[in-house]
């Protein structure tokens, strides 16, 4: 985007002898080039000049966060099974208490045994941690968008 916004100014600052038709056209070239630029690059939320999107895509916006969290913990789930199983030989199904115990902010309920397990255990309560902010990010932001986006929406702009 930075090129394009670099030829757009060249191009506006040249002071060509030729026909205006000319340079109508190579400006339009250029300026074109950084609308597909702009366009590659849009925000995923609106900007506070432009009205709030329909309920509709709102809703979609919410459910698309919704998947993107209950992928991270899903993911971050399996992660912290595997890690329990291996380091410390649990079963899945203790596995599994344990890292959502983590996931959820509660601690583990087995306390590690091995140092690798410690290690592990450690590492992953860091990473739980995050994943727990993170998760709740994803699931707010939406709506707390959609809040200051009304107080702060104008018509008359």
């Amino acid at each position: 985007m930075g090129d394009a916004d670099g030829q757009l100014r060249a191009a506006a600052s040249l002071n060509w002898r030729g026909a205006a038709g000319h340079e109508v056209a190579a400006l339009g070239r250029v300026a074109s080039t950084v609308t597909h630029a702009n366009t590659a690059n849009q925000a995923m939320y609106e900007p506070r000049h432009k009205p709030p999107v329909p309920r509709a895509a709102f809703v979609n916006r919410i459910l698309s966060h919704l998947g993107m969290a209950v992928g991270l913990l899903a993911v971050s789930l399996v992660i912290g099974m595997l890690g329990y199983m291996f380091f410390e030989r649990l079963s899945w199904i203790d596995a599994f208490l344990n890292s959502a115990m983590l996931l959820g902010g509660m601690g583990p309920i087995n306390p590690p045994q091995s140092t690798g397990g410690k290690l592990f255990a450690g590492v992953y309560a860091l990473y739980a941690g995050l994943v727990f902010i993170v998760t709740a990010a994803l699931i707010f932001v939406p709506l707390f968008h959609r809040l200051m986006h009304h107080f702060h929406w104008s018509e008359e702009i």
